[in-house]
């Protein structure tokens, strides 16, 4: 097989769509296994809609889930431009090539005489096809001036078939197609044109996208025979839905608190591969392994093991896989990790240096589930003094913990060593933990649960120890 050329193309309408990203990641995956060339272009004809902020965005999500692109914005290559916008002069240039060719024609009739034209076939109760006003039309018919579209002579009879590498071979009567429009009035092509030209200059090989395109893609097989070419392999993906079975849409995911864009993953400190392998298995699995590197996907992936079901999202799960990720060193090495939580731990306004942080770390990495959960796990180590949680003091720090907690800083203050086996070998056989644990706790953490206190004083130093739990002392005997 050839080195293949695929594609994915985002419009700079709003954020990156998790949808999208499993798109993007499985182009990415089969360009990545066979040696090919994975394209990024931006299909900005929503100009209502698009913008700068979007574009960027979608840059930015890509980047940040490690999804490299080989051409397109900011890379270039040898098929460019890669915004469409900046295409539309060949997209004018073709749709006057298929009129030449008696392929496409101009049609002149004027949105009154459609919506007329709709209104009548409402009132009949049957669908609106458009009734062919200017198909046989010449250049001598052509109102001087007037605005028109271009539509394609779509086939009357026959039908139209294409092999799709997931769901098989597809036929659609051609009496079910329109002449459906190539170029609106102001020049700016549709989706079904645009992407054919497109994917046609840019030498596309293989053309993967959502379930949701099969309805259009009988429309460009059409038009690459219309203008000569060989259609693309194609790949279409199971969709990605709600809990309820309904598609993943904002107001949807909102019910059930799921984000949908990648960049809400990243700022809930999500770990890339932790989002990737979830979302992965919307359409491919691998038996029933769950958890990846990204070299174990990019050798397993194919379509030819992907499924045709569509999946309903479980965020629990979702949270379950990153957390697999990011704790597990063969995924998320420990310096890696320290990097990636570090953003969050600096948002709460605290510096600690590399060594200090990483040590605080492993203590909760077997435990938190994102580097949010990790920036507020490890968040007592850092601020001075701990923020005591209300309800776990008033239980706690009472009188009667004021003998306890004099042992255990009586003990502490004798000690040179501060690691935690030192820690053990000094205080274990002389406390009970049952005891003295649960005001120790909130004394030097000031929550009701947290690592293992030996761990938990190691991370913090016997300085800092000490005078918490004097602190920690005057609150018991206050009552």
């Amino acid at each position: 097989m050839n080195a293949p050329r695929v594609r994915f193309a985002p419009s700079p309408t709003g954020y990156l769509h998790i949808g999208g990203a499993r798109t993007a990641l499985f182009n990415w995956l089969y360009a990545r296994r066979h040696g090919g060339v994975f394209v990024l272009r931006v299909e900005d004809t929503d100009q209502a809609r698009s913008t700068q902020e979007s574009y960027q965005a979608i840059l930015d999500s890509l980047r940040w889930l490690g999804l490299d692109w080989d051409e397109g914005p900011e890379v270039g290559g040898p098929h460019g431009p890669y915004t469409q916008m900046e295409r539309l002069a060949l997209y004018a240039q073709t749709a006057d090539r298929l009129i030449d060719e008696g392929k496409a024609y101009r049609c002149y009739a004027t949105k009154e005489e459609l919506d007329a034209l709709r209104k009548e076939a409402e009132r009949q109760k049957k669908q609106f096809f458009y009734p062919h006003l200017w198909r046989d039309k010449t250049s001598k018919d052509w109102p001087t001036g007037a605005p028109y579209v271009v539509r394609f002579k779509a086939p009357l009879a026959g039908e139209t078939s294409f092999d799709d590498e997931v769901f098989g071979r597809i036929t659609t009567p051609n009496d079910h197609l329109q002449d459906f429009v190539l170029l609106r009035s102001d020049g700016v092509p549709l989706y079904n044109f645009g992407a054919v030209v497109d994917d046609v200059t840019m030498k596309i090989t293989l053309v993967a996208r959502g379930r949701d395109h099969v309805v259009n893609t009988p429309q460009q097989v059409l038009l690459y025979e219309a203008l000569g070419y060989p259609a693309p392999r194609f790949a279409h993906l199971p969709m990605m839905l709600a809990p309820d079975g309904k598609k993943l849409s904002k107001r949807e995911a909102e019910r059930y608190d799921i984000p949908v864009s990648v960049t809400a993953y990243r700022d809930r400190g999500f770990s890339p591969d932790g989002l990737l392998d979830y979302l992965v298995r919307f359409g491919w699995s691998h038996g029933d392994q769950e958890t990846f590197t990204r070299r174990e996907l990019i050798d397993l992936f194919d379509f030819s093991t992907a499924s045709r079901a569509d999946g309903k999202f479980d965020m629990k799960k979702c949270v379950a896989i990153n957390h697999k990720i990011v704790k597990d060193d063969r995924f998320t090495p420990r310096a890696a990790y320290v990097a990636a939580a570090r953003p969050f731990v600096e948002a709460r306004g605290h510096r600690p240096d590399t060594e200090h942080l990483a040590r605080a770390l492993d203590t909760v990495r077997e435990r938190a589930r994102t580097y949010a959960e990790v920036a507020d796990a490890v968040d007592y180590y850092f601020r001075e003094p701990p923020a005591l949680d209300d309800e776990a003091k008033k239980r706690a720090l009472v009188p009667a913990a004021v003998p306890l907690l004099t042992r255990l800083r009586e003990l502490l203050a004798g000690l040179e060593r501060f690691e935690p086996d030192a820690l053990r070998a000094a205080l274990d056989a002389e406390l009970d933990w049952k005891q003295v644990g649960p005001p120790a706790r909130v004394a030097l953490t000031g929550r009701a649960s947290s690592p293992g206190l030996h761990e938990v004083m190691s991370v913090l130093g016997k300085t800092t120890v000490l005078a918490r739990l004097d602190a920690a002392l005057a609150i018991a005997a206050a009552g």
